[in-house]
């Protein structure tokens, strides 16, 4: 019987911490931050998924620092390029010992780098890697995500930080899993979930002699297996913590309560018609929508200028287009605007000039600067809809996050075009915010499952037999 039991625990998927206790839990770390960053530590390989705002900075900051001073080796801490400086100022405040690298120079202690640059260290070198904004690891055919989960495939302790891990599908915490060495992507689906196909493999697509799976949540909507909802749950639980306020794992939300948010959708009337049409309607998929975004470029940047430009106040203008970019730039006066064309170090540059006040206003793209950045001293954000609500989200969460004293105000510019597009970001913020409530439930459910299977009692053959 012993034997049968250990070979359930076995079957189980729940993995034995390979962690160590904490060496230096500083003071400062709140009560929740304290317990997330131990578990963390004692874990070995884990996932924190706290929302934005909640000290994920620090908390890997103090984890990095414990498994240097366990090691006596340096660690890495991978991030955004927007975000490297910002947690190296975050080190000198907490008193880390942390520095910024992009040449493949390793210092002792916390090294920090971008992900365009970690090509140029060796992985041997490091004892343990932070993934910071691991949301990236969610292209599972990309080769960002190959190229990290390779660089930590043998290394004993790793940690992913992330607000975002599955902002679309509880599948997409497969790719997390397997950075952290557990199950695979591939792996988890076919353990705990089934297609609309009935089966538990993707379907393959071949191009040019080679299988691509780059299509697998278009060709397969997963969903679970009748049994596994709950052994999922305690598996991610095994890895994982995802947290959106304290009270989640039973702390007070005291400082965290926020300001109200407050949302205003503009819409501004189109100069010209789509060609051949008498009215303005709807743009009908993605080559409609892109055609009404590049028509309607100065209807929606002047309207964009107008909603900064009155008020005095430091804000950030969220764009597409570099030609919207380079309009907004010329129609704000006191603005500074962040592109792809800018190298590294001017990157950096500007946003440290909107940090200390020295430009009124940022006008930069979502996917480089709606990523990790504190941008509490602002409290204004202008819009254009987008299809991707994991952008819209995090661009937000820069401005309202713990710290923020204002109440922040999102202003969203569009046209009669583009409604279906925001109806879908819409439609998509409610689903994530069910999800992510589903998620935190669960987890904390599944935290609190007695998984003892022993029996108590002895069986007792009944007297009619």
């Amino acid at each position: 019987m012993s034997d049968y039991l250990a070979f359930l625990d076995a079957r189980r998927q729940e993995h034995e911490n390979s962690g160590f206790k904490p060496i230096w839990l500083p003071d400062t770390l709140m009560d929740f931050q304290a317990y997330m960053t131990e578990w963390a530590i004692v874990k070995g390989r884990s996932a924190l998924l706290e929302d934005c705002g909640l000290g994920k900075t620090f908390q890997q900051l103090v984890w990095a620092e414990n498994v240097v001073r366990h090691t006596n080796r340096p660690v890495m801490i991978l991030a955004p390029l927007a975000v490297t400086q910002q947690t190296a100022r975050e080190a000198v405040k907490f008193g880390v010992e942390a520095r910024v690298s992009h040449d493949g120079t390793v210092y002792p202690g916390v090294n920090i780098t971008n992900y365009e640059k970690l090509h140029y260290f060796d992985h041997t070198d490091f004892a343990g890697c932070v993934c910071d904004e691991s949301a990236i690891l969610k292209s599972f055919d990309g080769t960002r995500r190959k190229q990290i989960t390779d660089f930590m495939r043998k290394m004993s302790y790793r940690l992913l930080c992330t607000a975002t891990a599955a902002p679309n599908e509880y599948t997409e915490l497969g790719t997390s899993s397997e950075a952290l060495g557990y199950l695979s992507y591939h792996d988890m689906l076919s353990r705990f979930f089934k297609n609309n196909q009935n089966d538990s493999i993707s379907a393959r697509m071949f191009k040019n002699g080679r299988v691509v799976r780059g299509q697998l949540d278009d060709n397969a909507k997963w969903r679970f297996k009748g049994h596994a909802e709950v052994p999922f749950w305690q598996w991610i639980c095994s890895w994982a913590r995802a947290v959106r306020k304290p009270s989640d794992i039973g702390f007070d939300d005291g400082q965290f309560i926020l300001p109200p948010l407050v949302e205003y959708q503009h819409f501004v009337h189109a100069k010209t018609l789509p060609q051949g049409k008498l009215f303005a309607l709807p743009a009908i998929g993605l080559a409609e929508q892109r055609e009404e975004r590049r028509r309607t470029i100065d209807e929606r940047c002047g309207m964009a200028a107008e909603l900064v430009n009155k008020t005095g106040k430091a804000a950030v203008v969220w764009c597409h287009l570099n030609d919207e970019g380079d309009l907004l730039e010329d129609l704000i006066p006191d603005s500074v605007q962040i592109s792809g064309k800018d190298d590294d170090d001017a990157k950096e540059e500007k946003i440290l000039a909107f940090l200390d006040g020295k430009a009124r206003v940022l006008v930069t793209k979502g996917k480089i600067g709606a990523w990790g950045l504190n941008f509490q001293h602002c409290a204004h954000s202008v819009s254009f809809p987008t299809h991707s609500f994991e952008e819209y989200y995090q661009s937000i969460r820069r401005f309202y996050r713990f710290g923020q004293k204002q109440s922040v105000r999102s202003d969203i510019v569009t046209t009669e075009g583009e409604k279906a597009v925001l109806a879908n970001l819409q439609r998509k913020s409610v689903a994530a915010d069910k999800m992510f409530a589903d998620l935190t439930a669960h987890m904390n459910n599944a935290l609190h499952i007695d998984r003892s299977s022993d029996p108590i009692t002895a069986e007792e053959i009944p007297s009619w037999l």
